[in-house]
């Protein structure tokens, strides 16, 4: 915190000085996923970093906002303590279990008191409404998927998931023949929703798995460039049937590894 008040101070570095909420937000989305891919590749020397870097971000923000007289860093952390003590009654407290539903709806119910108090107006409360906007679009479709089947709001199994997957296909080919740009983002969207559905009912996060997608292009690619090389070639001076043979290749050669 004694950093971070240094290089916001009216000497301090410029480039900090101006940032806000909402210009920092990105780098704190993107540290995470450095966080994350840091556990991925089980490199617990660059976690360490990375984890630094997060905290780092949770500073800016607690500095930003201790600056306009709303909380600080100290208030952020009681927060954090107070509600993993609520949550947690069966630890801290004489309660068998610990409801979460419960304990949450309650403490919804105490946020709108709050609001309602300070005057400030909401909108009817959803079930949906507090899965983050910011998220991820394919989290937030996981998310906001298993909240509506919270109330049986959700296919019973995955194979008619699969059916409806193979009806939106259908559909993103006809938008598709037309040419109907706004249809084809339209039934896209609702091919990856489905997509994410079926990742959920076969429990399989999607995230993760394209990630894992990712590695694995990122991977056979690499493949390809390198016995280009070994040829004295590139990618750019390669056929597609060139690399679509390496390609192969490179699938055959993990098989054997594994």
């Amino acid at each position: 915190m004694a950093v971070m008040e240094r290089l916001r101070a009216p000497d301090g570095c410029p480039w900090d000085r101006e940032q806000t909420f909402e210009s920092i937000a990105p780098y704190t989305i993107e540290e995470a996923y450095e966080v994350a891919d840091a556990i991925e590749r089980g490199d617990l020397a660059d976690l360490k970093d990375e984890l630094g870097d997060l905290l780092l971000q949770v500073v800016y923000h607690a500095r930003i906002a201790e600056e306009r007289g709303a909380f600080d860093a100290g208030d952020v952390a009681r927060a954090a303590v107070d509600k993993m003590v609520r949550r947690h009654p069966h630890v801290f407290g004489d309660a068998e279990a610990a409801d979460w539903d419960a304990i949450k709806a309650a403490e919804k119910v105490a946020r709108r008191a709050e609001r309602a108090e300070a005057g400030i107006a909401e909108p009817a409360p959803s079930l949906l409404d507090d899965v983050p906007r910011p998220l991820p679009a394919l989290t937030r479709a996981e998310k906001l998927q298993a909240r509506a089947a919270r109330v049986g709001f959700d296919w019973p199994d995955a194979r008619l998931v699969l059916d409806k997957l193979t009806e939106e296909a259908a559909e993103l080919r006809e938008a598709a023949a037309a040419q109907d740009a706004d249809a084809v983002e339209d039934e896209f969207g609702d091919l990856l929703f489905v997509m994410v559905n079926l990742g959920r009912h076969l429990r399989v996060d999607p995230e993760s798995a394209l990630r894992r997608a990712n590695a694995k292009f990122t991977r056979r690619f690499g493949h390809i460039e390198r016995a280009l090389a070994a040829q004295g070639r590139s990618p750019d001076t390669a056929t597609l049937a060139d690399m679509e043979t390496l390609w192969a290749e490179a699938k055959q050669l993990e098989k054997n590894e594994t």
